[in-house]
């Protein structure tokens, strides 16, 4: 990749590859607020005069898929917060929200809405659909800040302005650890075009560690159960008496439902690991299953930040706690809640930095000149100039290749430090290399 953007609107797409398409399973649909409608944030202002800024945060919320409602929830929150405290340079934060239903025409009404109502940001959000909405905000010049990193869109699209590695660097960090680890893995994933893609990341991770590919177990999004695939995964898995396999399961909102599964059908087979990633399973999900006797005890698992009981995250839970107590759609240890509130903040050094009028425009520049952003140690340095782009051929706008090792033990999340005692670990040479594997 050389050379650099000379303009926004006749820079040539780039096909894309088979495998750099979406990567999970849920999206975006018809827009609405948590009440009703897009809406404005309870209690704030929705004028659009010089003295507010709007921006918009999605999700999907009340589906049979992935749902997301602890995003918004964060960013009503953040804007209360910073409205309670004068605001962002004095500049009132107007907060639209909007729900797509896990539907592509929806994704792109949300974005169409945005641009309607003069937005000057989408800030912290989750779809799958990433083409849906990404064109609408390129044809507005609306730039997308923080995303959940869930569709390769969001790495290719001159208007991302990605906070993490998605899940490319998850599923490589992920196979990177279990390399040194485990024996014959075996990979769960949903049957579709996401899903396609998991495969061919999981093994650039464990051939770094010069470990033979996993085996692709395909398994339907939105089953009830999993025997059949628990069984075929453990088959797998135990194939090798010498070693200790691994059960790799990334079904989002449906692993729990495997490992239920799981949990049944391997009384009948000797020892394996498991290993997941963040979005999959968290502090909550493994607390709800059983903690320490549930299935998750034991369990690699790779996230793009800190553990949650991390005191970096402390501000975090302040503002929670300041003005979101008692809304359980917002749990700090979600690393959708978690990213919003990174890409929140963000945002809001992003203004303090700009001259004059906040318009999306003058946000874009200000990001596309190199403004480093700190997310007081919760991610790297944060910048998008060409020169911090990471060189991986199918995530061009990915700046942010590090992850976080983690092990589930006494039913808690704990952290794995690197051999130089650091939180992070940096995938961008599997990722630089992951279409030669």
């Amino acid at each position: 990749m050389t050379g650099s953007r000379l303009t926004r609107t006749t820079a040539p797409v780039r096909p894309r590859p088979a495998r750099a398409r979406l990567l999970s399973a849920a999206a975006l649909a018809a827009c609405a607020s948590v009440t009703v409608g897009c809406g404005v944030v309870p209690g704030i202002a929705g004028g659009s005069g010089d003295d507010t800024i709007k921006v918009m945060t999605w999700a999907p919320q009340n589906t049979p898929a992935t749902n997301k409602p602890g995003m918004p929830a964060m960013a009503q929150a953040y804007a209360r917060w910073v409205n309670a405290h004068g605001g962002i340079k004095g500049h009132k934060l107007t907060v639209l929200t909007c729900n797509d239903h896990n539907d592509t025409v929806g994704a792109a009404q949300c974005a169409r809405r945005a641009a309607k109502e003069n937005a000057v940001a989408v800030v912290g959000s989750y779809s799958q659909h990433g083409r849906s909405f990404l064109a609408p905000l390129e044809a507005a010049g609306i730039p997308y800040i923080g995303g959940y990193g869930v569709t390769d869109d969001e790495f290719t699209s001159p208007d991302s302005y990605p906070v993490n590695g998605g899940a490319p660097a998850l599923l490589a960090g992920l196979g990177q650890q279990l390399g040194g680890r485990c024996g014959p893995v075996s990979l769960i994933r949903p049957d579709t075009v996401a899903g396609d893609q998991l495969p061919v990341l999981l093994d650039a991770g464990l051939k770094s560690k010069r470990h033979q590919p996993a085996s692709d177990e395909r398994a339907a999004e939105d089953a009830t159960e999993y025997s059949g695939q628990a069984k075929q995964a453990l088959d797998r898995a135990t194939s090798n008496p010498q070693s200790t396999g691994c059960v790799v399961t990334a079904l989002g909102d449906r692993t729990d439902t495997f490992m239920d599964s799981f949990r049944r059908t391997r009384a009948d087979y000797r020892k394996v690991a498991t290993g997941t990633v963040l979005g999959s399973v968290d502090q909550s999900r493994i607390d709800a299953s059983g903690g320490k006797s549930g299935p998750y005890e034991g369990a690699y698992v790779t996230g793009w930040y800190p553990v949650a009981t991390d005191p970096l995250w402390n501000p975090m839970r302040q503002v929670i706690k300041e003005q979101a107590f008692g809304d359980n759609r917002i749990d700090p240890a979600d690393a959708g809640v978690q990213t919003t509130w990174i890409a929140y903040n963000v945002f809001r050094k992003v203004v303090e930095a700009l001259d004059g009028d906040v318009t999306s425009s003058a946000i874009r520049q200000t990001l596309d000149n190199g403004l480093k952003v700190t997310t007081d140690g919760l991610t790297p340095t944060l910048s998008w100039r060409f020169e911090d782009l990471i060189a991986a051929v199918d995530f061009p706008r990915l700046v942010n290749a590090n992850v976080t090792s983690q092990v589930v033990r006494d039913g808690q999340l704990v952290a794995q430090l690197n051999s130089k005692g650091q939180k992070f670990f940096d995938t961008a040479s599997i990722l630089e290399n992951a279409d030669q594997h």
